[in-house]
């Protein structure tokens, strides 16, 4: 009989039946027989997840309408069906299935490709087919050929699908309860819309909300320094005193103490200089590749996810969603072999520095299911690189060059580091001397960023005097920066630094954080379409519905990045074959009903005052309804204000009045409340969080004047 091979999807198909001779018919292609395949085989594919777990109403039709009274929903056993608009590539799938007694499971090599692989097997009701399993990193032709023929037994794949189906059980059970719970609790309180909970979004959005606040109730002092720039024989430099006070009296006692005037002279008592070096980066995994396009590009990570998952299938770049930076020895190989032609792609050449492994790079024990992302054997010729998009080029090109500068020589400087004197107070000056750029002349091209580096000193000597400009800097401590999309990726891998408790903090390091490699920017894109953040300009700030929602959680364990990842710890077990399915969904059970009986009395003493703009692009009957009016209308005297989508407008516009409000200004949502005021008053209360052009934030109040609208800060 002939193998069938499954596939994630139609464009893996396409990649592993390049590597063959095949004939296409719908929904499936026959490879003809072949040394690898000497009767041939079929290679089918699934559109991502063609069966998905049943809806609540398919258990039981109580769960139909969302009511306090029929929570919980714990069906006695989980149910799948086939989704919805994908029977017809199913039917396939499952004919060819049910007719072969050899089934190679060629899904994405992780959890998920397992899930998908087995809840399809498991819907078209074939058994007893022997499963093998394809384990590649490359879809290149040599790649495929080879992975064919050394086919895996699939006794570790059972396991992370068992894995995977749990995580996958435990999600659903935690969204449909808890998005239930607290949407129709909050709907109780006259807070009317839907509040998708998550397993990993919720602890995610609390730890956005939670920086959010740092900013919002920051109060910036100020602080005095002391700072000279000194006039040598060969060049002026700058130094600074190690006082820093947050009265200027203090600074100005300092001084008067060592009888310092603006001019006092200087000498310099100390030049000490030190050879510096800077090793290459490490390999990408996917998380350091979508921080660095995000600080670069300002790309956001789902769509780094999507453009790299172009660039492996068009056979340019090995996996993508990995979260090792190391490779084998095997890929150091093929790469040392290949230097000379990546050089050519990028136009640069260097002299190799070593061909010697290091660990640094090269540890077979730090590489499980899949090594750093790094180019393949095939150097694309000039023709394939102009046809990519220039965010394609963008991040192959930065794979190339870091996996390049793994050949290159270290950065090397020298640091240079001077004390001059002034009546006895001294001052401290450090400066940087380049050596050699080594590895970072790959980056001179592809980095926008200009690297904000210590300045290069004159020539200085012990005993030298200097003349002096003494002045009192004022400077003020600054809030925390809001979080770049970029930057919430690496937040949710390494969250533990955030958690107080020492043995949650390792337990968070152990797991990786919130989220996998392969999930954090979906997860990410999840809590932006329901609308708990916005991403402007790169900067992520917490919308009203995501401080309803934090402000509802706080306090609970679904606030808590260390309960997930308690719970990942276990789920890893499952998937190592030391833990089961049935005592982690016990476990979920429990947590559940813990929720229904503390949730409501949790909220009852909670005063959440922020009322929420209707969204008229929401198709569930929890979350529209009707627009009610703010306030009368501030021109035409006669229509009421009401909010619509992203803005605020007249009910009389149909007569010709024009009178709006912008939903956000500088970046900051604006309430009804505070329309209300605007229209009334002329003026709101002080408003926290507006964010300027620099990305810095400041609280000031909105003054209504003239049909226009002006920032007033107090005096």
């Amino acid at each position: 009989m002939k193998p069938v091979i499954l596939a994630e999807k139609p464009s893996q198909a396409k990649a592993y039946a390049d590597a063959f001779s095949v004939k296409r018919h719908e929904g499936y292609l026959e490879i003809n027989p072949c040394p690898t395949f000497p009767e041939g085989a079929y290679i089918t594919w699934g559109i991502g997840h063609l069966v998905e777990l049943k809806e609540p109403k398919a258990y039981d039709k109580k769960w139909d309408k969302w009511s306090l009274n029929s929570l919980p929903i714990l069906p006695d056993r989980y149910e799948f069906q086939v989704a919805k608009g994908k029977f017809k590539q199913f039917t396939i799938v499952k004919k060819l299935m049910k007719s072969t007694d050899t089934v190679i499971n060629a899904c994405d090599v992780d959890r998920e490709g397992s899930n998908i692989f087995y809840s399809i097997y498991n819907q078209t009701g074939a058994r007893r087919q022997t499963i093998k399993r394809l384990w590649i990193n490359s879809l290149e032709v040599e790649e495929v050929r080879k992975g064919f023929a050394h086919l895996q037994d699939n006794r570790k794949d059972l396991l992370l699908y068992e894995e995977a189906k749990a995580r996958q059980i435990s999600d659903w059970l935690v969204g449909m309860n808890g998005s239930r719970l607290y949407s129709l609790l909050l709907q109780s309180q006259g807070i009317k819309d839907v509040f998708p909970i998550g397993r990993v979004q919720s602890p995610t959005i609390y730890l956005i909300y939670q920086r959010q606040m740092e900013i919002e109730n920051f109060v910036s002092e100020p602080f005095y320094e002391i700072e000279a720039t000194f006039n040598a024989e060969h060049g002026t430099y700058k130094g600074k005193a190690k006082a820093k006070e947050p009265k200027r009296e203090i600074i100005q006692e300092l001084l008067a103490k060592h009888a310092i005037h603006p001019n006092s002279p200087g000498i310099i008592t100390s030049v000490e200089k030190q050879d510096k070096r800077i090793p290459p980066p490490q390999l990408h995994s996917l998380s350091t590749l979508q921080a660095t396009a995000n600080r670069l590009w300002k790309t956001s990570p789902a769509n780094v996810l999507k453009t790299m998952q172009g660039l492996y299938e068009k056979k340019l770049v090995t996996y993508p969603r990995t979260d090792s930076r190391y490779i084998t020895p095997s890929e150091f190989s093929y790469l040392a072999e290949q230097v000379t032609g990546y050089q050519q792609l990028i136009g640069q050449s260097f002299p190799i520095s070593s061909l010697v492994p290091k660990k640094r790079y090269v540890d077979s024990s730090k590489v499980q299911e899949h090594y750093a992302i790094i180019p393949t054997k095939k150097i694309p010729s000039q023709a394939v690189i102009d046809k990519l998009s220039s965010m394609e080029r963008n991040l192959y090109e930065e794979i190339v060059r870091t996996t390049l500068s793994m050949f290159h020589t270290d950065y090397l400087y020298t640091e240079t580091k001077v004390t001059t004197d002034v009546n006895g107070l001294p001052f401290f000056t450090t400066g940087k001397t380049e050596l050699d750029k080594g590895w970072k002349a790959l980056f001179v091209r592809s980095s926008k960023e200009s690297e904000k580096e210590e300045p290069t000193l004159p020539s200085l000597y012990e005993q030298e005097k200097v003349a002096s400009e003494i002045a009192i800097k004022e400077g003020k401590t600054m809030p925390p920066k809001p979080y770049t999309e970029g930057q919430l990726i690496a937040m949710m891998k390494t969250c533990g630094k955030l958690v107080d408790n020492k043995d949650e903090t390792e337990i968070l390091k152990e797991v990786e954080g919130l989220g996998t490699e392969a999930t954090r920017s979906g997860i990410i894109e999840t809590i932006k379409r329901h609308g708990y953040i916005n991403v402007t300009k790169n900067i992520v700030s917490i919308t009203d519905k995501g401080r309803v929602l934090c402000q509802a959680i706080e306090g609970n364990l679904l606030a808590s990045p260390s309960m997930t990842a308690k719970w990942e710890t276990y789920l890893r077990k499952i998937g190592n074959g030391e833990g089961s399915q049935e005592r982690f969904l016990g476990s979920i059970a429990k947590f559940i009903h813990s929720l229904l009986q503390e949730v409501p009395n949790q909220l009852k003493l909670k005063n959440i005052d922020i009322k929420l703009v209707p969204s008229k692009t929401s198709n569930s009957k929890y979350s529209s309804y009707k627009q009610e009016p703010i306030v009368l209308c501030p021109k035409c005297k006669e229509g009421s204000i009401v909010a619509r989508k992203g803005f605020y407008g007249c009910t009389n516009y149909k007569k010709g009045c024009t009178q709006t409000f912008n939903g956000f200004f500088l970046k900051k949502k604006i309430t009804p409340s505070q329309i209300k005021l605007l229209c009334t008053k002329g003026r709101t209360n002080e408003i926290k969080g507006f964010v300027a052009e620099n990305g810095q934030t400041f609280n000031a109040s909105l003054s209504f004047i003239e049909g226009k609208l002006k920032l007033e800060f107090k005096a």
